[in-house]
């Protein structure tokens, strides 16, 4: 039996194709975080997605250079790399596939190093640290947009688009929308929520609830236990949840206008569909590159950019208003994950693992 390891920190488009090819008879193993944050105590999205799909899951304790000052996170970065490569020795896979961030480093050199070969791929408009630096050691780079080609050898640069899940393909918006009496705003801040963007909508809700229906998912983090404070506030027309994949595709089916974070999976979904939304992109993410993601939808009359630093109850409100006010119509963006499977056949298959 084949086998592949997949890693990196944007988890939703590797498990479309991860799913798709354990079907095809690949056996998958997974090196990704169990916690998304430093103390949190809660399982994150990515492995309680990852292992109800009966994928083996190993939690890898690697750090990372970038906006990192702690002794402790630091040390991570060896520790990660002697991790990886012992786990890699042990399984012996056929390929590695990232897709992105930093976790991805030390698995794809360690990979290299042991003969394994490796894809990566990248889902934002800009090059991230990561990518760039592991572009050095894998054998194709697949991209999410066909722009992105220039920031990598021609000789390994593959547009493939982004794997979408399919309950999204499954979702059909009627154009413009606006026919409620109470429009639906669904608030969501990542899988593992935003606790600025939670801290913002607890203060403007009794003004936001007066136009609109909320939903909002907080995510589940015991460090800022904003879910448990969000329970608190429970009342008609305001409905929380901290993260359940279901709820999360019906919420964007049932909204008219997304409130969210700009990141690389969110963008290309919002685009797909043509919806409204307010994005308040992290600032401090490397190549501020949800900054870049938003300014797409923003160029396609889909969205309205709100900046963190701005970010306050009036000018959330103004800026939701302001949503009601595009005329949104879907990108051309496609599914990318037949694409991303022929690579890992093309490229993969053949790949011989250490005995």
């Amino acid at each position: 039996m084949k086998t592949l390891v997949f890693t990196g920190g944007h988890h939703t488009s590797a498990l479309v194709v991860a799913k798709e090819l354990k079907k095809k008879g690949w056996k998958i193993i997974w090196y990704g975080h169990r916690h998304s944050m430093w103390g949190d105590k809660s399982d994150s999205a990515e492995y309680r997605e990852v292992t109800a799909a009966g994928i083996k899951f190993y939690d890898l304790k690697a750090g990372k250079f970038y906006a990192t000052f702690s002794p402790l996170k630091l040390i991570r970065i060896p520790y990660g790399f002697l991790q990886a490569f012992l786990l890699l020795f042990f399984h012996k896979p056929n390929g590695i596939i990232s897709f992105g961030g930093y976790l991805a480093v030390p698995t794809v050199i360690a990979g290299w190093l042991l003969g394994i070969p490796a894809i990566a791929h990248e889902q934002t408009v800009v090059s991230g640290w990561a990518n760039k630096f592991i572009g050095l050691f894998v054998r194709k780079i697949a991209v999410s947009w066909s722009n992105s080609l220039l920031h990598y050898p021609k000789n390994k640069a593959i547009f493939t688009g982004l794997p979408l899940r399919p309950e999204i393909l499954k979702i059909k918006r009627p154009s413009n929308r606006l026919t409620n009496n109470q429009l639906t705003i669904y608030i969501t801040g990542g899988k593992q929520g935003s606790h600025e963007i939670n801290e913002v909508i607890f203060a403007a809700l009794p003004q936001l609830l007066k136009k609109y229906r909320v939903i909002h998912q907080t995510g589940s983090s015991t460090v800022y236990n904003d879910y448990q404070r969000a329970l608190q506030l429970i009342k008609p027309g305001y409905e929380v949840f901290n993260y359940d994949s279901p709820r999360a595709i019906l919420a964007l089916k049932e909204a008219e206008i997304v409130i969210s974070r700009a990141g690389a999976h969110i963008i290309y979904e919002l685009g797909y569909l043509g919806m409204r939304c307010v994005l308040i992109p992290i600032p401090w993410v490397s190549h501020d590159e949800q900054t870049a993601n938003a300014k797409i939808l923003q160029a396609a009359g889909l969205a309205v950019i709100l900046s963190q630093a701005q970010l306050s109850p009036e000018t959330l409100l103004e800026s939701t208003n302001k949503a009601l006010l595009l005329n949104p119509k879907p990108l051309n963006l496609t599914d990318g994950t037949q694409k991303l499977i022929q690579l890992v056949y093309n490229t993969l298959e053949n790949g011989q693992r250490k005995t």
